[in-house]
């Protein structure tokens, strides 16, 4: 059995819960899974030649290059803005406390700035704007944040 959660506490807990069950295999994010298992990174996408589709409006998140694209237009993301537009895209409509984004984007226990988080998303909306796709990034008084999108935007590339 193979777990990949970046809560070190999470880790414990499963492995608590596991023992005995079934061989396990805890990691806190995808590339430790890979080193471990040796597992190269999936190649990547390919550039596509054709004409925009009726994808064209979707929003495509290239993880391999860390871009996001829609319309035909597409810009860079930085480490953090692409694992917060990830985080958000896995689960669209759910409300993201702060210290939820803040493990997944940064990756540590026990902090909860939820100034770094208001920034990151300042910024990232600012880029999904340039963009036009109609994606926002909504603050939930008090909770966090969600995705509201209609258009499920879905992520290319390998994390």
């Amino acid at each position: 059995m193979i777990a990949v959660t970046p809560s070190a506490a999470e880790r414990i807990r499963l492995a608590e819960r596991l023992d005995g069950v079934a061989p396990l295999l805890l990691v806190a994010d995808l590339d430790e899974l890979r080193r471990l298992i040796g597992a190269p990174p999936g190649p990547a996408p390919e550039p596509s030649a054709r004409p925009p589709t009726a994808d064209g409006d979707a929003l495509l998140i290239d993880s391999a290059r860390s871009t996001a694209r829609s319309r035909g237009r597409e810009i860079g993301l930085t480490r953090l803005e692409h694992d917060l537009l990830a985080c958000l895209t896995t689960e669209p409509i759910r409300v993201w406390s702060y210290a939820e984004l803040h493990r997944s984007v940064w990756r540590d226990e026990g902090r909860e700035r939820r100034a770094d988080v208001q920034s990151l998303v300042k910024r990232l909306r600012r880029k999904l704007h340039e963009l036009g796709t109609g994606v926002a990034i909504d603050a939930v008084r008090g909770v966090g944040f969600r995705l509201t999108d209609h258009q499920q935007p879905r992520v290319s590339g390998s994390g």
